[in-house]
């Protein structure tokens, strides 16, 4: 039989071959469909939320993102349901299709000028439905390809599935930069941005194709020729204490820490470069996707790796090594992206002195919230400008003021103004803080000149390693872990709680971290402790599986 060599050690055949390639372009495609809206986050935000204020605006938009995320756990139990019962491949075939159709149509939603709050409620529902076929891919991809690999090689097999998330995002990261070069920026931020979204229509066409040429997977048809499969998987994945207690664990020591250090890598980076740094774009995509050519071999290399070694240990390091570099890393990504923000930082630093009672929570979810107080005005107008600063508390009922290194201006009560009277005080105290930042050295935009882009890339490869080291095992680890009569049920929801919920939100969580506090650095404590704390769950209570026979 013919073999295409993988290493020297071992071959994948090409039965097999064709099984990893057709789970895994679908996946592939279905991926970029889910991340063309992160990466066009703060885009979407400004065509479907613009009757927020603008630091609302974007969260908001991440928010839409996180949607998504947060319904996922709910498809991995309906569809997940169905794959146990009738069979992996035809209930992937449904979640694409949902999938495919989902994205086009957001390329074809009237913007929020156009019909005003309909738009985003259109847009949040069908982020919904994106959500809820992607809570049922990828568990029906991982057991189908595990299922068809021959013992001591599924870390292998499986690994290239983890690679499709990478992949998409890069064909997703592609696709915008090919659109935004060739219409131009303002026409890609006009309307161009549709096109990527179009696009899925002929992505879906080819994935829909791919996954009809699959047949089942041979472990489920024998399991159900011998009718030894579920009648009731819900019942027994999650009505059970042995199986349930199981998959609290897989959540807690293994998926939400691996979601965590994947998001924090690659999206919460790409955020970080564009809204903290202020680094263009363009460039910015450009970067990360350098990274990932780098680092997406190593999916397979961890993959192929923990068949030998195991799964666990390969998973917890990458997690504790995250954890315990992650500061230092997007410190280096402020030295070598915009260093004059990191040189103004430490000779003149801000500092907003404000009665901390008058200081809120500036997210503003419908869009009718006035932020007046003096305490929120100055930090909204440095939130705006992405500067980092402190907090000092003064005295109650006192003025807010900014500081920057020995310059005070004074911020305004408005409260009692009407709407052009605010604006007009906004813009004014807008421009007279502007001079003084650029006074003491704050740019408004990362300087291309100073930019130390091989560095930057060297840092993200680094981050990105870290993903590889957390995804390309976890999925042989859940396949192992769950009998086959329920494993696309019980392995479906701790990986989409823990990508869904824990993963999904790091870009917002970090992000409204950074605006509460005004430290650019501040958001990275939710991975860092999210992923420390699955690192001595994972260590302590659950078992390496690497060995197991999953027939059974």
């Amino acid at each position: 039989m013919a073999t295409t060599a993988v290493d020297t050690r071992g071959s994948i055949d090409t039965s097999h071959r064709r099984v990893i390639l057709a789970s895994s372009l679908g996946t592939v495609f279905e991926w970029y469909d889910f991340y063309l809206y992160g990466s066009l986050a703060a885009l979407i935000g400004k065509h479907f939320f613009s009757g927020l204020n603008e630091t609302s605006q974007f969260i908001f938009a991440l928010l839409a993102f996180a949607a998504g995320f947060a319904v996922r756990p709910f498809g991995a139990i309906v569809f997940g349901r169905l794959g146990d019962m009738i069979g992996r491949k035809y209930t992937f075939l449904i979640t694409i299709v949902i999938m495919g159709s989902s994205t086009f149509l957001v390329g074809v939603l009237p913007g929020y000028a156009k019909v005003g709050v309909i738009a985003p409620v259109l847009l949040i529902t069908l982020r919904l439905l994106q959500g809820l076929a992607l809570g049922g891919e990828y568990g029906g991809a991982a057991t189908y390809v595990a299922e068809h690999a021959p013992q001591g090689k599924r870390g292998l097999y499986t690994s290239f599935i983890q690679i499709t998330a990478t992949f998409g995002l890069f064909l997703s990261l592609l696709v915008i930069l090919g659109t935004r070069l060739g219409l131009g920026t303002e026409n890609f931020e006009s309307w161009g941005w549709r096109i990527p979204f179009l696009v899925s229509l002929l992505l879906l066409i080819v994935s829909v194709y791919i996954r009809m040429q699959l047949s089942e997977s041979p472990v489920f048809q024998q399991m159900k020729a011998e009718g030894k499969h579920s009648k009731a998987p819900l019942t027994e994945a999650f009505g059970q204490w042995s199986n349930l207690k199981l998959v609290i664990l897989a959540l807690l020591g293994a998926t939400a820490g691996q979601a965590v250090v994947w998001y924090t890598g690659q999206f919460y980076a790409l955020y970080f470069l564009t809204q903290s740094l202020r680094i263009d774009g363009t460039t910015a995509n450009l970067l990360i996707a350098a990274a990932l050519v780098i680092g997406t071999p190593f999916f397979v290399v961890f993959g192929w790796l923990s068949d030998r070694v195991g799964r666990k240990s390969i998973v917890l390091a990458g997690c504790l090594l995250a954890a315990l570099t992650y500061f230092p890393i997007f410190k280096g990504l402020t030295h070598y992206g915009n260093p004059a923000i990191e040189q103004a930082a430490a000779t003149s630093p801000v500092s907003v002195v404000a009665d901390p009672r008058a200081c809120s929570f500036q997210f503003d979810p419908v869009g009718k919230s006035r932020f007046t107080s003096s305490c929120d005005v100055a930090k909204s107008a440095l939130a705006k400008r992405g500067i980092p600063y402190s907090n000092v508390a003064a005295e109650r009922g006192s003025v807010a003021e900014v500081r920057i290194g020995e310059v005070t201006i004074a911020s305004f009560e408005g409260g009692s103004l009407d709407s052009k009277a605010f604006a007009e005080q906004s813009k004014a105290f807008g421009a007279q803080l502007g001079a003084a930042l650029k006074k003491a050295g704050y740019p408004e935009k990362a300087d291309p000149e100073q930019t130390n882009n091989v560095m930057l890339v060297v840092l993200l490869a680094i981050l990105v390693l870290y993903v590889t080291m957390v995804y390309g095992p976890i999925a042989a680890w859940l396949v192992e872990m769950f009998p086959t009569r329920i494993r696309y049920t019980s392995m479906s929801l701790p990986y989409h709680i823990g990508n869904g919920w824990f993963g999904g939100f790091v870009p917002t969580i970090g992000f409204m971290l950074v605006a509460w506090k005004g430290d650019i650095y501040y958001g990275l404590w939710y991975p860092i402790i999210v992923a420390i704390g699955t690192f001595f769950i994972g260590l302590l209570f659950l078992r390496e599986t690497k060995d197991v026979d999953i027939r059974h």
